[in-house]
């Protein structure tokens, strides 16, 4: 399958948080602790055809810029190991937008269709995928005045 490339990640996090972001190559975002937000995508058909994985930094990072909040919100959020409520509503926003590069690039209209914070619980199928090797873009995105975080980008045949 198809992903995106960095450049159409880029443009969704910059065009969404009106700010300079920075990418480059990252390490696969782990279901570890602390644990990061994860997002799936289907097809039409209701068949899984991606999962984003984006760490905690990164969804306080984004989460805080795309409210105009200022970063200590962020940073206490990173530091506590613990998401806020706002800031992940803000992250799962960005993630629904990453719906459209996705489709573009895999040429199947996707959608979002779950989303899951830090503290749910990820069903056994999802996390399998996210650690899938293959058909996935890791990276690392530097939001200005913000801060650094990860994001993994998985793709697969349908599922």
């Amino acid at each position: 399958m198809d992903l995106p490339d960095r450049k159409q990640i880029k443009d969704v996090f910059e065009g969404l948080l009106g700010r300079d972001v920075a990418i480059r190559d990252g390490r696969p975002v782990l279901m570890d602790i602390p644990k990061p937000v994860v997002a799936t995508y289907v097809d039409d058909a209701h068949r899984l055809r991606a999962v984003v994985v984006m760490d905690l930094a990164l969804a306080a990072h984004a989460g805080a810029a795309l409210a105009l909040m200022p970063k200590g919100g962020a940073e206490a959020a990173v530091e506590d190991w613990r998401l806020p409520a706002n800031l992940y509503e803000n992250a799962a926003e960005i993630l629904n937008v990453l719906a459209a590069p996705l489709g573009e690039a895999s040429g199947v209209h996707q959608r979002l269709s779950a989303t899951f914070a830090p503290t749910d619980p990820v069903p056994a199928h999802v996390v399998a995928w996210a650690a899938t090797l293959g058909a996935r873009e890791d990276v690392s995105l530097d939001i200005q005045g913000y801060g650094t975080g990860s994001l993994s980008v998985v793709g697969g045949h349908a599922a």
